[in-house]
């Protein structure tokens, strides 16, 4: 009814009565005035602001107008020379508010997913000088209105607005905005068409009612003179319209015809022939366009007679709507009745096809409404798919067959149920419904929806489902679950349907959703005769206000319902076909959000039915146990997350959510129940909830559980598309299914490993194995989004393309990014390689192509193109096509009517062909879409157009060889080519078409539906076995029209066995020539039990997360499925706490290192290795041995290993070393250990400097490093502590520590040109060594040797190639031995006392520790993959050997990684393993004599005194074990028992420890965390202490209060820390969750206030929120969010009174901190970051201008504003403003440096900048003068700048890690090292005496010295 009072149109203005003002609002000048034309009263609005002056309906934002009509008509007139706003906010079906802007403002059309912008182009009056400018140029002007412009009748369509440029619903219109400057007659709203050029009766004459157009009514019609024409006085605009459209997507006057014309032309043959006489110049272009495009001649068919198609029927009446969606097209009908055959194949297979007599059989997905024909004619043959019924066609039919699909959800993730008694799984994925069996995998599927499936029930027995899908119209489908036949389908009554249930004998069918008003409907259904052939009748119906989640029927009584929702439980019950409900009196709990429900199992003899106890749960963690007899709540607990306080913590606890465990879904057995919560857990508790005794994590909140009839499985989904099962008796988890969250966008296919790539809008890249069908991997890019991917065709790799324009290539076999190229601004659209692999080809959306050379191992851009390929994204993400021979490269463009042919190799143009010219019957330009080659030997191009069309070129001339029209009912999306040019295949909107090639049969296409969103892309399998189609989910299809042989991969790849060509092939496990298979480091490993916590890839995919060079590393961190972050349920109950895992933050992806890593002669070496003789690459393969040198593992008299003779001396050429590394050179995996012990650097985008330091002389250093804040959890064993001398040393970044731990002051050694990996100590504590990476030049990694008392350093040797792992002192200070990392793999002996090489041996697998024994000289022993190697160094002059033996752990420990050892008292060495467990070891003879479990995670940490030892691990628990029996236990060898191995205390820290010392007593030590903390632990007193602290990443800010008694930071884990600047001790934290604080100011105290009330401190996130805490009180007073995105600047101004803040949008907000109010937002830096923003008391006399306060921002677009603010006048003025020009070119450095400005403290008229430009220097500007004074030049672009308060000082930092010092009074300059990464910040503290630096995570306090 609502739509009726709107019918035929409605009049707006009146019916609001605009006039009132009452239900409308105007704003500025907007009155009434006389229009002379329009002989009438017009509203005019005008103003020079439009935000300030419009007209505006309904009269508040809270309120709707509700008009339905889909048309809006707007009378109106732009006032000349001035420019308009148009806002309309329209409301969709799905609730989302869209705002359609259109003004001529806008220069071009932009689109987000909630507003669209539209240019609107004013037209003037025929004839004059702007119309005929406007046809000279071509092109519409756009811009202000011209002076002649005339009154405009504009019609909208709404709904085909919504759903072109949006692909959403029109529901009504909300509001209208109406702003200056314009005049407007009146708003109408209509669902009809009106014409206003036509009357009435012209109308009739014409017949136009029957073509769909009305004639205007007269309130709507504009005044038209006798005998004028109305086109002639006025302009009709309809949009979207068909006339041409230029700019693309503006609304202007098209090329509208009347539309009594238009309907005229509609019918065929209507036109009759005009006989047209043609100039010269046309005659000769049609003749030029004959010869291109007339084909060879070629035998012709003999053409067929159009004969009807017969029709489909389905078994329930649709709308033509339903039919379109469903792909079935309608022809001229000829009667003919069917009904659905619904059979169940035997291997799971459905295909959809209609026969000849109409019958319509469900089993795939294919119709024959579309067929080919072909014409005669002299010119091209053009193909019609319509033709006869009775002809040959395609075979066989059906030609696809769907086997499989990989996706979940689509509409909903709560749906996933059991069947057949647990073997099966059902659950939805977009449109169809999916059953797997759980043994074999086999799916098979339930197809007939439309659009996606909302929910699914099932009766008690599974016999009988139900399922309905969205959408206003919200089919039900029952299905007969064993045949898969469709028993009935009928319309639900409702909107959307949000839950089903279903009665346990299924007679009974409820469900709940909402109407079309929004209220909540509970509907019953009779299914009583469903399965007997009869109808499915409403039995009672009812309407409710209250909220329903959960809807379920009581298994014992079919008339009675349960319920629970927001503030709600109920009952229900029908009686009488009536259906009524009563609420349980919850009481205290009323205001809950309950989310599920489930009636108590079993049932009792000597109990009623309806005694049941009901268990509701919600969403703060509560459950209840209802009575359902008594209708009252029985109980109610409230489970919490476990969380370990420790009352011996001596830090301030700041926040304590204190939050339930937010409960999703509760599912009973007999024995437990399931609970599914949002932190992503899935726990099994006993009826009584006393406990947890199994539990699964999950990354992503689960949404829903059931317990198998059998109570033997859990099922269980994720909000992330997870479908998985845990199987209660033996503990372990199984995935049934992954899925994308979102469409997806493109995918390539991998043959030598079944691989499939996809990407997604969901922002991840997905690797699937296609036998099996499991994610292998998932990489995550945050801020981008993965648009175009290609698989490398003979190794390993696959390139991605992101919308940023960002093409990366990575390595699976070893997890790594390869290349990062950076060619592109726009969105990746193509993106493939050459056949052979050798060149790699990227174009984008800003028309730009690239040519890379993927031929060497470092690939290269070899030439980049711009402006060739068309600027449009819709090309993508197959924008690009390189023929099968790797010749040619194709792509449309420069322009979309364009297809242009280059050479492959150098990307020279070789042919340009001009589609728009192919059709000339055609009346519009035809424009190309997609392109194809066809194989070699046919010399074809394919090309799709935006008329429907396949146009087959000749790839030498581009002469047209034949079309085939129409293909698809829209544009084509993908097409694809059999290998062999017998079969394409093509896809657009939903379907996808496979044709045969030759169109030798009279149907030559076959139509498959299945998907419910567009195809994005469609592809044949390398065997052309199957197709891969992508959209919604990935369908995989058994492609049946091969022949029966299988080609090997041989065969695909001609010499893939060869390790020359395919070096990268050895690291993937390929067999060898010789037989030997190299293993690979990508199967799962066999004992699964033994990694139950860490997840093996058997179940749960590899997730990584990988990021460009250019981009923060502490953005987001790269991770692997750790600890705590794995789908696999515990193995038992963890004691003596319950605290789960956390996820460590490791990198399973290796980061390039961009240094050379050999020099020359070693490059030849290593290639020569890798590319030589296979015969010896196999016999290499071969050898079973762990070490390079030759050993026996399990001999009784180990091998003596003699490395060759050493060459006196420690430089970086050890012949020792070179002897070993030419030894072990082979084919190797350098793949990172999966255990967090293993040190990997932080991968950082800077580099250093190359240029020499200006270094201070050492009397006049001006700058003195006085304080390093932080602590590096990053290295491993980075900490050392000697309880006698006091000795405290860690390393943080580059630079070691020695810290008094009495005084608090500290020495800072630096010399290190990289991140330091570890230290070691000497036992007399005289000597550290220290370990880092290579410096620039340097091809081996540092070892500084460093004195103690000198506090400098002795020595550095050069020796490992990349990092070091370990290091260690022997008992007696004689021997060094340091162990590389696992790509280095190289243990190394070194004298101690000359620090001379003795021996050096390679691995070859990764070792992770090792350690000299205490007692035996020589002894020593190390760790790693399942065994521990014992050493024996024997010398004898200079000649020095080793004796290994390698044991390897028992068989029952299972195959683990062993990451820690120590040695114990006498005879005893502990080892710590991957999974938690510790070994016991007797020294004397090797052997494993005891294991137990010490904890649930990967020991890293072991230390051992005595009797007690201490094991660290990444469940961030330390534990002190008694282990004062084991040395008795050691007698009784493999009879030992651990249970004698008591666990004494334990404690939690913030992380996983990966350093430690304790002393003697093990009473006291010292801890090290990965989340920077060094602890101090006292086990005496049960208590730890933090020593050190600091930001785990990245310090993005740095501020001081006005008296410089504290400093606060700022950091990207979301905390703010106050420090005090006497001590550099942290007094207080402010946490922030999940969020980033990416700046802060200190707020200057006001006079009114004391020095302690007035400490306050602002901070802007990364959600555009800004907070207020008050240091004094350390509370959060305010919080503000006056931005939308990330807040990047913040300020102060001079009396505290306004908080000044930039966004990334470039967006400064002016907010008040008293109200929490945004004052004003200033938008002169839009679309740029804002970089910087200061400010200074100034006064106005000295300027010219009034104000007190100066103040600036700088974006990064090189822009500086200066303003002048009075904030007690409101006055905020732009003073002045400085653009800085920068270079174009190649040479542009990314990221770019940002925009920095300040005024200048000495003299503040004066603003400094530094940012990119044409010069690397320092400006300084003066704001009298207007212009630059001085120019200090600089070495490179700087990245931070501060500027002294006290003297002429300038601090400037570098990416290049160096921070420089300008004396500008001295003229002097000084550089400084010390910092890891670039230098982010410089801040001078008020008085000018102290420094602080940031670079990453570390801050570096410098001393100001001489006074200044």
């Amino acid at each position: 009814m609502a739509k009726v009072w709107q019918h035929p149109f409605l009049n707006v203005f009146k019916h609001f009565k605009v006039e009132e003002w009452k239900r409308s609002t105007k704003e500025g000048d907007v009155t009434t005035v006389m229009d002379k034309t329009l002989k009438g009263t017009v509203y005019r609005i005008s103003g020079s602001v439009p935000a300030g002056n419009y007209l505006q309906l309904p009269k508040t934002s809270t309120q709707s107008l509700s008009l339905t009509g889909c048309y809006l008509y707007i009378l109106f007139k732009p006032m000349p020379t001035k420019y308009f706003v148009v806002h309309l906010d329209v409301a969709t079906e799905d609730s989302q508010v869209v705002r359609i802007s259109f003004s001529n403002l806008f220069k071009e059309f932009k689109s987000t997913a909630t507003w669209l912008q539209f240019p609107f182009i004013c037209g003037a009056a025929k004839g004059s000088v702007y119309d005929n400018t406007a046809k000279a140029a071509k092109r519409d002007l756009v811009g202000l209105a011209p002076s002649n412009v005339r009154w405009t009748f504009l019609a909208l369509d709404l709904r085909h607005i919504l759903s072109l440029y949006l692909n959403r619903s029109y529901s009504h219109l909300k509001s209208i905005k109406l702003c200056s400057n314009l005049l407007v007659k009146n708003l109408f709203t209509s669902n009809l068409l009106f014409d206003p050029g036509v009357s009435l009766s012209e109308a009739h004459q014409s017949k136009l009612v029957l073509s769909g157009t009305s004639p205007i009514p007269r309130e709507m019609a504009f005044p038209v003179p006798k005998g004028e024409n109305w086109h002639d006085l006025y302009d009709h605009i309809r949009f979207p319209s068909d006339g041409a459209k230029m700019p693309f997507d503006s609304i202007q006057k098209g090329t509208l015809t009347a539309a009594s014309d238009a309907h005229v032309q509609d019918g065929p043959g209507s036109c009759l022939p005009k006989q047209v006489t043609l100039s010269k110049p046309v005659r000769d272009r049609v003749s030029l366009i004959q010869q291109i495009t007339i084909p060879k001649e070629m035998p012709r068919q003999s053409p067929l007679l159009a004969k009807n198609i017969p029709r489909v029927k389905l078994a329930a009446s649709k709308t033509p709507q339903e039919r379109d969606q469903t792909g079935w097209r309608e022809g001229p009908q000829d009667g003919g009745d069917s009904g659905f055959l619904l059979s169940l194949a035997d291997d799971g297979g459905i295909h959809v096809y209609a026969h000849k007599n109409g019958d319509v059989t469900i089993h795939a997905v294919r119709v024959d409404s579309d067929e080919d024909s072909s014409a005669k004619g002299p010119g091209p043959k053009v193909i019609s798919t319509r033709n006869s019924a009775h002809c040959t066609r395609l075979l066989p039919d059906p030609i696809l067959k769907l086997k499989r699909i990989i996706g979940f959800g689509g509409c909903s993730t709560r749906w996933a149920l059991w069947a057949a008694h647990g073997r099966v799984v059902v659950y939805p994925c977009h449109a169809l419904i999916v059953a797997v069996a759980l043994d074999s995998g086999r799916q098979w599927f339930f197809a007939g929806h439309t659009d996606k499936v909302a929910a699914l029930a099932f009766n008690g027995n599974c016999t009988l489902l139900a399922s309905t899908q969205i959408g206003h119209l919200s089919m039900m489908r029952l299905w007969d679950f064993a045949s898969t036949k469709c028993l009935s389908m009928f319309k639900t009554g409702m909107h959307s349907v949000s839950c089903l249930s279903f009665s346990y004998n299924g007679n009974i069918l409820c469900g709940t959703g909402k109407d079309g008003h929004g209220k909540t409907v509970v509907v019953v259904w009779n299914t009583a005769q469903v399965s007997r052939g009869g109808e499915v009748e409403i039995l009672a119906k009812a309407h409710t206000d209250v909220d329903i989640q959960t809807l379920k029927i009581a298994f014992f009584d079919d008339t009675r319902m349960v319920s629970c929702g927001r503030d709600n439980v109920r009952l229900w019950r029908v009686r009488s076909r009536a259906l009524r409900s009563c609420p349980v009196n919850l009481g205290e709990y009323r205001s809950l959000e309950f989310t599920d429900l489930d009636f108590e199992a079993g049932h009792s003899t000597d109990r009623e039915p309806e005694d049941r106890t009901l268990f509701v749960c919600s969403r703060s963690g509560h459950v209840l146990e209802i009575d359902y007899k008594n209708v009252a709540v029985r109980n109610a607990r409230r489970l919490l997350p476990s969380e370990a306080q420790h009352s011996h913590r001596r830090e301030k606890q700041t926040f304590n959510s204190g939050a339930g465990i937010a409960l999703n879904s509760i599912c009973l057995s007999s024995s437990f129940c399931a609970t599914a919560s949002d932190d992503g857990y899935l726990r099994l508790w006993p009826l009584d909830f006393s406990e947890v005794f199994l539990e699964a994590e999950h990354d992503n909140p689960v949404t829903s559980v059931s317990i198998s009839p059998d109570s033997l499985k859990v099922l269980c989904t994720t909000a992330s598309g997870t479908v998985g099962c845990l199987d209660v008796q033996s503990r372990d988890y199984s995935t049934i299914m992954r899925s994308h969250t979102d469409s997806i966008l493109a995918c390539s296919v991998e043959w030598l490993q079944q691989e499939l790539v996809t990407v997604s809008r969901d922002n991840t890249i997905r690797i699937w194995n296609l036998e099996s069908m499991q994610q292998l991997f998932e990489f995550t890019a945050s801020d981008e989004t993965p648009c175009a991917v290609a698989f490398h065709p003979s190794q390993p790799i696959f390139a991605c393309g992101f919308d940023t324009g960002v093409v990366r290539t990575i390595s699976l076999a070893a997890s790594k990014l390869l290349e990062e190229h950076k060619q592109h601004r726009g969105s990746i659209t193509g993106l493939v390689f050459s056949p052979d692999g050798n060149f790699m080809y990227s174009a984008c959306s800003h028309g730009t192509l690239a040519l890379y050379n993927c031929a060497v191992q470092k690939s290269h851009v070899v030439r980049v193109l711009a402006n060739v390929v068309s600027q449009d994204a819709d090309h993508g993400p197959d924008a690009l096509s390189v023929s099968t021979n790797g010749r040619l490269l194709a792509f449309v463009g420069p322009s979309k009517h364009i297809v242009t042919l280059m050479d492959g190799h150098s990307l020279d143009e070789l042919l340009r062909i001009d589609v728009s010219i192919l059709d000339l019957e055609s009346t519009a330009l035809d424009s190309a879409v997609r392109l194809r080659f066809a194989p070699p030997s046919l010399g074809h191009l394919l090309v799709t157009t935006s008329s429907q069309k396949i146009l087959v070129l000749d790839v030498k001339s581009g002469r047209l060889i034949r079309a085939v029209s129409p293909v698809h009912k829209q544009s084509c999306s993908s097409l694809a080519l059999s290998s062999d040019g017998r079969y394409l295949l093509t896809a657009g909107d939903r379907v996808i078409k496979v044709w045969d090639y030759g169109m030798r049969f009279d149907v030559n296409s076959q139509v498959f539906i299945g998907h419910s969103e567009p195809v994005r892309q469609v592809a044949f399998t390398p065997d052309q076995r199957q197709v891969i189609s992508v959209g919604d989910a990935i369908f995989l299809w058994d492609f049946l029209g091969v022949s029966t042989k299988e080609p090997s991969k041989e065969e695909l790849v001609p010499g893939i066995l060869s390790a020359k060509a395919f070096p990268l092939l050895w690291e993937w496990g390929l067999p060898s020539p010789g037989g030997s298979v190299c293993t690979s480091a990508r199967s799962p490993p066999c004992h699964l039990n033994s990694r139950l916590r860490r997840g093996s890839r058997t179940h749960s995919s590899l997730v990584e997360t990988f990021q460009s060079p250019g981009a923060e590393a502490s953005l987001e961190e790269v991770r692997d499925l750790t600890p705590g972050a794995t789908d696999t349920p515990r193995k038992q109950v963890p004691l003596p706490t319950v605290i789960s895992p956390p996820c460590l933050d490791l990198s399973s992806i290796q980061q390039m290192v961009y240094q050379k890593t050999f020099s020359e002669s070693e490059e030849e070496e290593e290639e020569a290795s890798l590319n030589g003789d296979t015969g010896e690459a196999a016999n290499r393969a071969k050898a079973p041995s762990p070490l390079a040198a030759e050993e026996a593992v399990k001999s009784e008299e180990p091998a003596a290993v003699k490395p060759a003779a050493v060459q006196s001396g420690s430089g970086p050429r050890s012949h020792a070393g070179e002897e070993c590394r030419k030894e072990a050179k082979g084919p190797e995996n350098n793949i990172r250990p999966d255990c967090y012990r293993h040190f990997a650097p932080r991968f950082k985008t800077s580099v250093p400097s190359s240029k020499a330091f200006a270094r201070p002389l050492a009397d006049a250093e001006r700058l003195k490093l006085k304080a390093v804040i932080g602590y590096n959890g990053n290295g491993r064993g980075n900490m050392v502590w000697n309880p006698d001398t006091g000795l405290f040393a860690y390393s943080c970044g580059c630079v070691i520590i020695v810290e008094d731990l009495h005084s608090g002051s500290q020495q800072h050694w630096l010399g290190h040109p990289e991140e330091i990996s570890t230290l070691a100590v000497s036992h007399d504590a005289q000597v550290v060594a220290s370990a880092s990476g290579r410096g620039r030049g340097d091809s081996r990694c540092q070892i500084r040797i460093w004195d103690v008392r000198a506090g400098a350093c002795q020595k550095v040797l050069f020796h490992h190639e990349t990092q070091v792992q370990a290091m260690a002192y022997s008992r007696d200070d004689r021997l060094l031995i340091t162990l590389g990392d696992y790509a280095d793999r190289v243990v190394a002996l070194w004298d101690a006392h000359t620090y001379e090489l003795m021996s050096s041996t390679r691995f070859s697998e990764p070792a992770h520790e090792v350690a000299f024994s205490p007692l035996l000289a020589g002894h020593l022993a190390c760790v790693g993959r399942g065994a521990v190697t014992f050493w024996l160094m024997e010398q004898q002059g200079t000649n020095v050997s080793l004796k290994v033996r390698r044991v390897p752990v028992p068989d029952a420990v299972g195959p683990v990684e062993l990451t820690s050892l120590c040695y114990g008292a006498g005879c005893l060495l502990y080892s710590g393993t991957s999974t938690g467990q510790i070994c016991a070891w007797d020294t004397e003879t090797d052997r494993c004599f005891m294991t137990w479990e010490a904890d649930e995670g990967e020991i890293g940490i072991l230390q051992c005194h005595g009797n007690q030892l201490v094991s660290g691990s990444n469940t961030r628990r330390i534990r002190l074990w008694s282990v004062a029996a084991v040395q008795e236990l050691r007698i009784r060898g493999s009879d030992a028992r651990s249970n004698s191995v008591l666990l004494e205390q334990e404690m939690t820290l913030d992380g996983t420890a990966v350093s430690a010392t304790f002393d003697d007593s093990m009473d006291m030590g010292i801890v090290g965390t990965t989340a920077g903390t060094l602890w101090y632990v006292n086990w005496t007193e049960n208590t730890s202490i933090r020593l050190i602290s600091g930001h785990k990443n990245k310090v993005n800010q740095v501020a001081f209060s006005p008296d410089e008694s504290h400093c606060a930071t700022c950091g990207e884990d979301g905390s703010v820390r106050v420090w005090a600047l006497a001590s550099m001790e942290l007094v207080v934290q402010f946490q922030v969750l999940n969020q980033s604080c990416l700046c802060l100011a200190w707020s200057p105290v006001p006079v009114a206030l004391s020095r302690a009330e007035g400490q306050h401190i602002v901070a802007g996130y990364s959600d555009g929120t800004l907070r207020v805490f008050s240091v004094s009180r350390t509370e959060m007073e305010l919080k503000m969010h006056p931005h939308s995105v990330a807040v990047t600047a913040l300020g102060y101004s001079a009396d505290g009174e306004i908080i000044l803040s930039g966004d990334k949008e470039g967006l400064v907000a002016i907010s008040s901190p008293r109200t929490g109010m945004t004052i004003r937002v200033l938008a002169d830096h839009r679309s740029s970051p804002i970089n910087v923003i200061d400010g200074t008391r100034k006064q106005h006399a000295e300027l010219g201008v009034e104000g007190d306060d100066l103040w600036l921002a700088a974006s990064a677009d090189r822009r500086v504003s200066i303003w002048v603010s009075d904030w007690m006048k409101d006055k905020c003025e732009l003073f002045d403003w400085l653009t800085f020009p920068a270079p174009a070119g190649p040479e542009v450095p990314q990221p770019l440096p940002p925009s920095l400005a300040a005024f200048c403290p000495w003299d503040k008229s004066t603003v400094v900048y530094s940012g990119f430009g044409l010069q690397k220097e320092i400006l300084f500007y003066s704001l009298p003068q207007k212009q630059v004074i001085e120019k200090v030049p600089l070495p490179y672009f700087a990245t931070a700048l501060s500027l002294s308060p006290a003297a002429c000082i300038i601090a400037v930092g570098f990416s290049e890690r160096v921070l420089r010092l300008i004396d500008r009074t001295a003229k002097t300059e000084q550089d400084h090292p010390g910092h890891d990464d670039a230098v982010a910040l410089c801040r001078f503290t008020p008085s000018g005496n102290r420094l602080f630096t940031t670079s990453y995570n570390e801050i570096l306090v410098w001393e100001v010295l001489n006074g200044c």
